[in-house]
């Protein structure tokens, strides 16, 4: 009787590489049959005290055409080998000296690692107790003594289609038939491992759809869920084999692309040559994924944002390195979209300052942080400031102002808006009643309104109590929208902004030019002000183009009874132009910064008596 005696198969990968299961072999539900015979490709362990044993069911397994075989005699040693080999199935003997079956049973369903890999009893005991309590210990199955080589086969059989249906739904996602983020983990973890001993460089790409919930809450999930099909087969067709190269490791038919999100999937790339390598790939995904998508007869286009980090540069570790990666491409949605994103120890950097603003934020209106300023608005015949623009003022106590530009998109993204722009409503309410108290005649304050706040069930409610707080008529308050954001949905638009129109408001599309407006829609909303964007005022006279287009837009707004706002006027050149083709009012520095509402009533007061 042999007591200490193990022997490994001379393979050309390592069992930990290629003995992955049938999780491997699968590209969809629908290749589940066809793949069975793939199974002899697993690798089986045998743990077994007696070396007769081992030499005739090894002898049958290779007869069966199970080339994958490790053996142990010595007990002592078959847990540590487990956990390092991970073999697909386990025939594990009970009554061994020292350490015994049971033992070796126990503490392999208290691993992590170990605990769903298959175990089949080798036993020659009839004895029920002793079944019994093998099942309970988490054993698979039972092979008696003397081992009979049909009845291995078939056990063998029936255990490894089990464990490749069960490595199915635990390491393929169901919709797409690509490998989920459990087996990505599982994957990256070793490749880490392998990279760090042999001193490579691995890449992993971490790509978001942009705008797929959009779609998804528009067209439904059924055609979402055909969109992620189609996108999955182009970011296969994408990757090239020389993408995929790993000396090695049998990559499966999927290569290293998985699904881990609802939109998000995830390329590993585990040996790049060098950086330009990496670029090339990102750009043709960026590429294919933008082309048009023909689903269920509908023409969609859909972009995507691309966040790419570097082992061992940008992390060690597994998390470091998937967190950095994601960084990277929240980064590269901040950069307008459509793009690829490295990620760096600045954008690292912005993105912990990102989270910072984010908690502080939160906190911002219960310690009067946020404020108010008011941008003057002035009558072209008149010369006079008849209202102003709320503008939003962050003074962190401890960083200073803090720019609306960082700040304002923070708020929309976490939802904060609707809470600021509800105190916004009301404030501004408060102060422009102030302003008819103290005599300063009959201004109005233009409030601006986010995409976010305008498709609240509650805004109506909201402005009606802050009307009626305030004591203000509603005739004083402009409600500015952006162009995009009532081209959205239009036939929704209309209702709710007649809905508001009705309170006695008026209505204001700002940043008018630089969306998609349709005419026929724009003559059924119920506004009364267009605001020129500042993008095409800036130029004027000077640019033939931005002056021709301003013109036609007052022309175009005259023409369906709404006056003309000119925003971001700075020159006196520019204010003579938008006076000669008829702009109505206008607002800019030329005439005066945003100002704290004590300052905006002081420039008033001053502006009466010139």
């Amino acid at each position: 009787m042999s007591t200490n005696k193990h022997r490994i198969p001379d393979m050309k990968n390592s069992p930990a590489e290629t003995a992955t299961g049938d999780a491997e072999l699968f590209s969809n539900a629908g290749d589940f049959e066809h793949q069975l015979p793939s199974r002899r490709d697993a690798t089986i362990m045998m743990v077994d005290d007696e070396e007769t044993t081992i030499d005739v069911v090894q002898m049958f397994l290779e007869d069966a055409g199970y080339t994958h075989c490790i053996t142990t005699t010595d007990s002592t040693q078959a847990l540590s080998m487990i956990s390092e080999l991970r073999p697909d199935v386990v025939l594990l003997d009970l009554n061994m000296p020292v350490v015994s079956g049971f033992d070796i049973l126990t503490h392999m369903r208290s691993d992590p690692n170990m605990k769903h890999i298959p175990v089949v009893i080798l036993t020659s005991s009839t004895d029920g107790k002793t079944k019994l309590k093998a099942l309970e210990l988490g054993a698979t199955d039972f092979l008696g003594k003397p081992v009979d080589s049909s009845e291995l086969v078939l056990r063998l059989r029936n255990t490894l289609t089990a464990k490749a249906y069960q490595d199915r739904l635990a390491f393929y996602d169901g919709l797409t038939g690509l490998p989920n983020r459990r087996m990505f983990m599982t994957r990256l973890q070793r490749a880490l491992q392998r990279a760090h001993h042999e001193n490579k460089n691995c890449v992993v790409m971490h790509i978001n759809l942009d705008r797929f919930k959009q779609i998804n809450d528009t067209l439904g999930h059924s055609v979402g869920d055909l969109l992620l099909k189609l996108i999955a087969r182009r970011l296969e067709t994408s990757l090239r084999p020389d993408d995929m190269v790993m000396a090695g490791e049998a990559l499966g038919p999927h290569g290293n692309l998985f699904r881990i999100g609802g939109d998000e999937f995830t390329v590993f790339i585990p040996d790049i040559g060098n950086v330009e390598n990496t670029t090339q790939l990102a750009q043709r995904i960026l590429t294919l994924l933008a082309k048009p998508c023909n689903v269920a007869k509908q023409e969609l286009f859909l972009t995507s944002s691309i966040g790419i980090a570097v082992f061992p540069d940008d992390g060690h570790d597994l998390d470091t390195l998937l967190k950095h990666a994601d960084i990277a491409m929240s980064h590269a949605k901040q950069q307008g979209t459509n793009t690829y994103q490295f990620y760096s120890k600045e954008i690292n950097a912005r993105t912990e300052r990102r989270l910072s603003l984010e908690h502080q934020l939160r906190k911002a209106l219960s310690r009067d942080e946020i404020s108010l300023h008011y941008q003057p608005k002035v009558d072209f015949a008149s010369g006079q400031i008849i209202g102003a623009e709320a503008l939003m003022r962050w003074m962190h106590r401890d960083l200073g102002m803090i720019s609306p530009v960082e700040f304002i998109p923070i708020a929309e993204e976490t939802g904060l808006i609707t809470e600021l722009g509800a105190w916004a409503l009301h404030t501004a309410s408060v102060h422009c009643k102030g302003w008819h108290t103290a005599g300063l005649g009959a201004l109005r304050v233009a409030v601006n309104v986010s995409s976010q706040q305008f498709r609240q069930p509650g805004l109506l409610q909201t402005i009606e109590a802050a009307l009626r707080e305030a004591q203000l008529d509603p005739k004083h308050v402009v409600i500015e929208l952006t162009e995009s954001m009532i081209m959205a949905n239009p036939n929704e638009t209309v209702t709710a902004l007649r809905m508001i129109k009705e309170m006695g408001l008026k209505l204001s599309v700002d940043d008018f030019g630089t969306g998609y407006s349709s005419l026929s829609y724009l003559k059924r909303f119920p506004l009364d002000e267009l605001k020129v964007d500042r993008s095409f005022v800036k130029d004027i006279p000077g640019d033939a183009d931005d002056a021709a287009i301003t013109a036609a837009i007052i022309v175009l707004a005259h023409s369906l009874g709404l006056s003309v706002v000119a925003e971001g006027v700075e020159t006196a050149e520019q204010l003579a132009f938008l006076k000669n083709v008829g702009c109505d009012e206008y607002q800019g520095y030329f005439f005066s910064k945003p100002l704290p509402e004590p300052a905006f009533v002081e420039r008033v007061k001053r502006a009466q008596h010139d």
